[in-house]
Order: structure tokens, then sequence, then C-alpha cells
């Protein structure tokens, strides 16, 4: 089968197609006929080297988040049939035509196979963080970064949740903020003063998916280092703010069957903003690192 791989740590041109032995399903595992797969900012960094701790040891196929159709069911695996759409997470490289997933629901007929493959990251991303900052009725959210996969993501689930949300993203995202529910404000100086204009009697927990040196000012918004969560800030722990990277046990891999019955229900989407074929991993790449994407980057067999 083909798959998209890079045998060395460097830029986006390190990614190539090659022909990988097919996977097989093991126990409580199955096997789908990729239909899309997203990029995600992890995927390049893992590529570039940034959070390599030595050589790459072997060829490797990026990404997890993933939609196809279930072709080979494990032992153990009761809850899908060979012929099912599905949506999930990857196990071994979702930039391939057949892959293993362990953590999956069902894709709704409603979503599109690049809408899907969009999903699985972002939303358990998104509601793992939500989960952690114990996000609720009637509280006021602030959502650093919130144009993007998990941004878009974790105003949905928090509206959803009851809460108000302000995000702040780059002018041209503003009206695609107010579409999902958030009031707006641009990043950058000056954060703590605009939001206040708009959040009077106080923001109540943050999160920074963003990275871009906005802990100082969600600290001083919400009142505590506690009330602040980051997945893009790895200088978080000096300012006693949590880092959750998604390496630990507390997933929210519930979030996808979720996800997959709101946006059944018309109350949760995310957009794709653009398309590439596995041969075009490399611009893919190169257009996640540049930041900016308003919604999911996706590639296609």
């Amino acid at each position: 089968m083909k798959a998209v791989q890079f045998s060395e740590y460097g830029e986006p041109d390190v990614l190539h197609v090659a022909e990988v032995e097919e996977p097989h399903a093991g126990p409580g595992q199955i096997r789908i006929a990729v239909r899309a797969a997203s990029v995600n900012p992890i995927d390049w960094k893992v590529r570039s080297g940034m959070l390599a701790d030595g050589p790459l040891a072997t060829p490797t196929t990026p990404g997890s988040d993933v939609a196809g159709v279930v072709d080979e069911v494990g032992e153990g695996v009761d809850d899908v049939v060979v012929g099912d759409e599905v949506f999930g997470f990857s196990i071994g490289g979702g930039a391939a035509e057949h892959t293993l997933l362990a953590h999956y629901a069902r894709k709704p007929p409603e979503l599109s196979w690049e809408e899907a493959a969009g999903y699985p990251v972002a939303v358990e991303t998104a509601a793992r963080t939500l989960d952690l900052l114990g996000v609720g009725e009637g509280q006021t959210l602030l959502v650093t970064g919130a144009a993007g996969g998990v941004g878009t993501a974790a105003v949905q689930l928090a509206r959803l949740r009851g809460a108000r949300v302000i995000g702040t993203a780059s002018e041209r995202n503003h009206d695609f903020l107010r579409s999902l529910g958030a009031e707006p404000t641009t990043y950058g100086d000056g954060l703590v003063e605009r939001v206040r204009e708009l959040a009077p009697d106080g923001v109540d927990r943050a999160l920074d998916t963003a990275g871009r040196g906005a802990l100082p000012d969600l600290i001083e918004l919400t009142g505590d280092a506690g009330n602040v969560v980051t997945i893009a800030d790895f200088s978080a722990p000096k300012l006693g703010v949590r880092v959750s990277s998604g390496g630990g046990t507390e997933r929210a891999y519930y979030a996808l069957a979720d996800a997959a019955r709101y946006a059944q229900e018309g109350r949760f989407s995310l957009p794709v903003e653009r398309t590439f074929s596995f041969a075009e991993a490399p611009e893919a790449h190169r257009v996640s690192e540049a930041g900016h994407v308003r919604g999911k980057l996706v590639l296609v067999p």
C-alpha cells in the first residue's frame, strides 16, 4: 500500500510517498481503508525533529486523524463490522491507504470524509482541556487561537456546556468566531484591557491553544494560574500553568461520539480549509507551519 513517510527529520520536503506493508488488526483493533487524514501541528513538529530526543530510528508515517471504511475487525471488537464508516485515532500513522484504530466513532452521513478526518485530535483535545478547567454553565471562558482546529472545537463545546466564550484571533477571523457563538478580540499587546472591556466582571477560565506568550495575561485575567490550561506553551510549568499535551492517560475519547451526534444535529462543525493529495503532503505541512489556518488541512489518498 502507499503511505506518506519520512526517513529523517527535516523540512517538509523529507516527506515522500512510499510503498509499505499493509497492517492487520490485532485484538481490540480495527483496520480501515482510509478516505481522508488530517494534518495537525504535532505532525510537523514531529517531522521537523522539534520533539526528538535522538535520531529517527525507522521510517515514520505522520498523522493521527483519519476517517474511512472498516475492512478488517480484530478479536474482541463487537461494536462495528466490515463496511461501517468511522473516524478516529490512527495507530502507526494516518497518512496511508490502510491504518489501524482502537479509539473511534461512527461517521454520521451528514459528515464528509474530509470533515470527519478533521475531528479526532481537535475534538478530544478541546474536550479534555475543558474537562481539566471544569468549564460549565454560566462561566466565562477565554480561548486564545480560537479560529484554529482545537480553538474552533473548544469554542463550540464550551458553548454547548453553557459557557460564555471570548476568543482571540486575527481580525479576518472575527466574523467566523461570531458565527460559532464567541465574542472575538485580537491577540497581542493590550489583551488584558480588551478582554476586560468585553467582560468587566472577569474571566473564569482560559485555554491557550496558540502558545504566543499570552500566559501572564491569562493568569492576570483569571486571577490564578490554576484557572489556565495550555496545549502549546511548554514554558507554562514555570508559571504554575498546566500543560495538557495528550500524552497521559487522561484522554477524552468519549468526545468523538458526542461530536458526531452534535454534527448530526447541526450543532457542531469543523471547517476544512484545504485538501491535498498524498503527493502534496509537503505543501500541507508548509501551510500548517505557516499558521493562521482556519479549520483543518486534509490529505486524501
